[in-house]
């Protein structure tokens, strides 16, 4: 196996870094940063600086405006954007948008692509993936309480989904739901889509979440009586649960690749301050309490990149990957934060301020070890395809 890059893959590994340090960095402290992610606004003026530069939606295909990127390209791309929390917002390759593009690209009918993706691509509108819900599903899909039935043609969607990430400002949702068999139209798990200025789709509330680089951050939303026609279903009635690997195999994978780049943010920051700070006598780099941490960051930043890439390499190959991502995914987001909760020690009391992005990266980090699942899910789905295999 060989990990050297290719001359095409440095200059975009460098051109993604230069962009992100000369455009995107200076604007980490833009008022237009809420709670709830960077504003709709600050979003479009991010991407219209990366369309300047030729670097807008990597994993988009050039026939959509996009750098038809692969996965193992895309991993060099999305870990050099992930070097700021605003780097994959500006090149519109962040979450939930980049799965979603993926899953239309894939699943959805010509009709469908050119109703929402093609000005999805373009960033023109934004989506939200509707599947978590309050006490039902999330990490166990088959929890699902949001229910459609039939009506003629129609769907009719009632349910509650939470933490649905985007939701606020975006233009369409594509709903995770049960449908109810009738006759001889079919059941089971299905995605749906609708625009969110349909009736029967409301915002109940806006969460408060220890994170803040999403647009739109984390929201519930209440269906009630929501109508879907037929030509909205995406794919085929019951078949969800395949779908949903389509879409989160690789958003796993692409999660971990823009994390990635903020851990490399943190370390750097950190052991500067380790090389500049001084205490009994030296740098406090040379003391092996922080140089100790320092090494422990560099091994896994290693490991992670080199996971993340056996993985990308697999999908590239067209295998599956799912098992993959779910390896790739608990080991990453574990070994993130335990990079930024260093870099955090290592900086003592800057550590937990605002002066330096890394209160930042470490907050983050803490929701990645969640989202896309859980750890202990992942290890679970683990050990039981170990004991299938024997």
């Amino acid at each position: 196996m060989n990990f050297d890059l290719t001359n095409e893959q440095l200059e975009l590994q460098q051109r993604v870094k230069q962009f992100i340090t000369e455009k995107i960095i200076p604007y980490e402290k833009d008022s237009r940063i809420t709670s709830h992610g960077p504003t709709d606004e600050l979003r479009i003026e991010l991407n219209a600086l990366a369309k300047e530069a030729g670097l807008f939606a990597p994993h988009v295909s050039k026939e959509l405006g996009g750098m038809g990127l692969n996965h193992v390209d895309m991993a060099i791309a999305f870990e050099a954007a992930g070097y700021s929390p605003l780097g994959p917002i500006a090149l519109h390759c962040a979450a939930p948008d980049e799965g979603n593009m993926n899953l239309l690209s894939k699943v959805g009918t010509t009709a469908q692509k050119e109703r929402w993706l093609k000005p999805f691509a373009a960033g023109d509108i934004r989506s939200n993936f509707c599947m978590t819900e309050p006490g039902g599903a999330g990490a166990d899909p088959s929890g699902m309480y949001t229910k459609a039935t039939y009506d003629g043609d129609d769907f009719i969607v009632n349910g509650v989904k939470w933490l649905i990430t985007g939701a606020r400002g975006s233009s369409f949702t594509i709903i995770f739901c049960d449908v109810q068999a009738e006759g001889d139209k079919p059941g089971g798990p299905t995605m749906l889509i609708s625009d969110m200025d349909q009736p029967g789709i409301t915002i109940s509330r806006d969460l408060e979440s220890l994170d803040n680089s999403f647009t739109g951050g984390h929201s519930e939303i209440t269906f009630n009586n929501l109508r879907i026609p037929a030509e909205n279903v995406l794919g085929e009635v019951g078949e969800g649960f395949r779908y949903v690997q389509v879409r989160l195999a690789p958003a796993r994978l692409t999660h971990c690749m823009r994390w990635l780049g903020a851990a490399r943010r943190a370390h750097d920051i950190a052991c500067d301050y380790a090389r500049r700070r001084h205490a009994f006598g030296k740098p406090i780099g040379e003391h092996e309490g922080i140089g100790f941490m320092l090494a422990d960051n560099e091994m896994e930043l290693q490991q992670s990149q080199l996971m993340i890439w056996w993985t990308a390499a697999a999908l590239d190959k067209g295998e599956k990957g799912r098992h993959e991502s779910s390896m790739t995914k608990t080991l990453v987001s574990e070994a993130v934060f335990r990079i930024a909760d260093r870099c955090v020690q290592v900086l003592g009391g800057s550590g937990v301020t605002k002066d330096t992005v890394v209160e930042w990266v470490f907050r983050e980090a803490r929701s990645f070890r969640i989202y896309d699942g859980p750890s202990e899910v992942h290890r679970w789905a683990i050990a039981k395809r170990i004991l299938r295999n024997g």
